[in-house]
């Protein structure tokens, strides 16, 4: 039987690159022979609603057409209906966005019509999925690449409010002017694996995926099917460190780092003892002054639609 595809796009996303591509993707995924039907989102939390609705429709495969925000948005959506027990459908995705880093994490190539292909061959890939709860979600929201605690979240933020520059350039500069904005550490309280760190850390990173800002390598090891979290710890550190860190982690190698610990778990706690806690889980909001976040790891939840192995990232 033909799989049926519900494509949800974010007009919005990448400066309009997600409206904008819209007649390519059409011609393409019916130049594959796909069945499937299309539909704009158009207010936030549309993207999950959409999803939901389109597993109770019976769609076998929802298409997130965006960047990571709505990538984000359609697992929640595809998690809600299988909690409600209305029904499994596979996430697809294609990145018209600014990041694409879930999409990068899950295996799915960033070119549209590489994507597109990805799609119609269908390989499936069973795939762990986050959930943080706290700040803004105190039922909790799911994530597919990870949760940003302190510096990374700024990042985010304020790469978010760039109108002439998309894209990883976006993410260094937001990177430099961050440097200079948030550079005092809170003193938090991390509790993983039955151990207690009390300590000023400028930055935790608790990815499933492998990066964030369109080019920092947070977990350049990770797997999204292995049931860990994997941990990327800064700590307090001078403006000057922060900028020599920063090549590091490009290439990936910031565990070599004095400042940097690392680590594995399935559960996190993370509480301010003195600041707050800035957060974003998948580069979307989850707190800017939050006082606690709990992040854990649900094994194997959902299909990812992505690259067979042998073909490589």
């Amino acid at each position: 039987m033909m799989s049926r595809y519900k494509v949800i796009v974010n007009p919005v996303s990448g400066r309009g690159n997600g409206e904008r591509a819209i007649p390519l993707i059409e011609q393409m995924l019916r130049g594959h022979g796909l069945h499937f039907d299309l539909v704009r989102t158009g207010h936030p939390w549309h993207a999950a609603d959409l999803a939901r609705q389109a597993v109770a429709d019976g769609y076998d495969v929802v298409v997130a057409v965006g960047g990571d925000g709505t990538s984000n948005e359609v697992l929640n959506g595809l998690m809600w209906a299988q909690q409600e027990r209305i029904g499994h459908a596979a996430l697809g995705m294609l990145s018209v966005g600014r990041g694409n880093d879930f999409a990068y994490g899950m295996g799915v190539p960033r070119d549209l019509a590489a994507g597109c292909q990805v799609l119609a061959q269908g390989h499936r890939r069973t795939v762990d999925v986050g959930r943080a709860t706290g700040g803004l979600y105190p039922q909790g929201r799911y994530f597919g690449n990870g949760v940003g605690i302190g510096f990374d979240a700024v990042v985010g933020f304020v790469a978010l409010e760039m109108t002439r520059l998309s894209g990883f350039p976006s993410y260094i500069v937001a990177t430099l002017k961050t440097v200079f904005l948030y550079y005092k550490a809170p003193l938090v309280c991390i509790e993983y694996d039955g151990q207690t760190l009390t300590m000023p850390a400028l930055m935790v990173s608790i990815m499933n995926g492998r990066r964030l800002g369109g080019g920092f390598m947070m977990a350049p090891q990770a797997m999204v099917d292995d049931g860990l979290l994997d941990l990327c710890i800064a700590e307090q550190v001078s403006r000057a460190r922060i900028f020599a860190l920063i090549p590091h982690f490009m290439a990936g190698t910031q565990a070599t780092q004095k400042p940097i610990r690392t680590g594995h778990t399935q559960r996190i706690v993370v509480t301010a003892v003195e600041g707050v806690l800035p957060a974003h889980a998948d580069g979307e909001t989850l707190c800017t002054e939050g006082q606690q976040l709990t992040v854990e790891l649900l094994p194997r939840q959902i299909e990812v639609i992505c690259q067979a192995p042998e073909a490589g990232l």
